[in-house]
């Protein structure tokens, strides 16, 4: 029997692909320190868990399709500190920030339709691409040029009568670029001169560095029936495991479509939406402290591996990531060695294959993605080791 060309074609995820490996390197005794992946280690906030504790509910039953009503208040009033005017209507919550890009997905194009997407992407996009049938199209960005937005004549040459939508990610996962105000305009102009969507994944919103503010598409004007946003509280509220996440748009038709969809999984799962609750009614002086605790790590990941002239990256504006173009011929081959083969006093690190982010076949091999989400003394740890093994590595 043959499985479906789906499951035989849908990308492995070079975030989580080897886990398996870690796995093993850690029943050997090894300390693996796990730069692949954002998994923040800020603490949770304690009213998430208090919102939980909290409820007295008798019978955990189905919620709305749609997320609690309470949920998506407590989102308008957090929008609205941003000068961003949203209604409930506008919001469907959904099971984490990967459901509402497949809902996105689904609401805007059919099986053979395509997206345009500024690569080096989120790995995921990909697979969630492939589960609705569709076909993502890139535009490749430069780390010379910060991995801003390319020219839009760039955008134009990936038209074809498939495309629906483009999709973006500010701040950028995985480089760490906050595209500016009038980056957005300019997509948000090509949107409206070729009928398109404009998807945007803001779920690293807050985390901006150096005085930098991010821009949401929701403030642009004149595209409200063209935005969709994707949210999540997942690094918002280092809240990974709840599986909270939202999709945000003014267009009715996209918002009744979406809704049925979700209506098809039934509902996202009520206890967390109650702790997300407790979470959006935080002051947002909850962002000062995480911010400059992240701009820290950054600083250090970024002193570190500078401190070497073959290694190539760019500074990143937002986000927790770096990608870095290193001395290797396969980062795969290379994240393989690291788990299977190095170690120093019993300790090694992970990290993320570049190639995996990439669309374009090639691009990517000699680049990883680097997560700076673990304290200060162990990122210090991982990146000196990552040098060492450089230093050692024979490709």
């Amino acid at each position: 029997m043959n499985i479906s060309q789906r499951a035989q074609n849908i990308q492995e995820s070079p975030i989580r692909k080897l886990t398996a490996i870690a796995n093993a390197a850690k029943k050997r005794g090894t300390t693996v320190y796990h730069l692949n992946i954002g998994q923040p280690d800020i603490h949770t906030p304690e009213v998430f868990y208090q919102k939980i504790y909290d409820y007295e509910e008798k019978v955990l039953s189905y919620g709305p399709s749609d997320g609690l009503e309470a949920l998506k208040v407590a989102m308008v009033n957090y929008f609205a500190f941003f000068e961003i005017i949203l209604e409930p209507k506008n919001i469907v919550i959904a099971t984490g920030g990967s459901e509402a890009i497949s809902f996105a997905f689904n609401a805007v194009g059919d099986p053979g339709d395509e997206v345009i997407v500024s690569e080096p992407f989120y790995t995921n996009y990909s697979g969630y691409a492939s589960q609705c049938g569709l076909k993502i199209v890139p535009v490749t960005a430069k780390a010379e040029n910060g991995f801003h937005l390319p020219a839009i004549s760039e955008f134009e040459q990936k038209l074809s009568p498939r495309t629906r939508a483009v999709l973006l990610c500010s701040p950028n996962n995985p480089t760490g670029t906050v595209y500016t105000p009038d980056e957005l305009r300019a997509i948000g102009d090509f949107a409206r001169k070729h009928d398109l969507f404009l998807i945007a994944d803001e779920v690293y919103k807050e985390f901006t560095y150096d005085g930098k503010v991010h821009f949401s598409v929701l403030q642009l004007s004149g595209l409200e029936d063209r935005v969709i946003v994707v949210d999540s509280i997942s690094k918002r509220y280092s809240a990974c495991g709840a599986r909270i996440g939202a999709v945000i748009s003014r267009n009715e038709s996209v918002m009744k479509g979406i809704t049925k969809f979700a209506q098809a999984r039934l509902c996202p799962p009520t206890l967390e939406q109650v702790g997300a609750i407790g979470a959006y009614e935080l002051p947002h002086d909850y962002f000062k402290e995480v911010m400059a605790e992240y701009q820290k790590r950054r600083d250090i990941l970024y002193s570190i591996l500078t401190s070497r002239q073959e290694i190539i990256l760019q500074k990143p504006e937002g986000a927790f990531y770096i990608m870095a173009k290193l001395p290797i011929a396969d980062g795969e081959i290379f994240a393989r060695w690291l788990l299977n083969e190095f170690s120093d006093n019993n300790e090694t690190v992970m990290i993320a294959p570049g190639e995996g982010f990439y669309k374009t076949p090639g691009r990517g091999k000699d680049e990883v993605r680097l997560a700076y989400v673990i304290e200060t003394p162990k990122l210090e740890r991982a990146a000196r080791l990552l040098l060492l093994a450089l230093d050692q590595f024979k490709g």
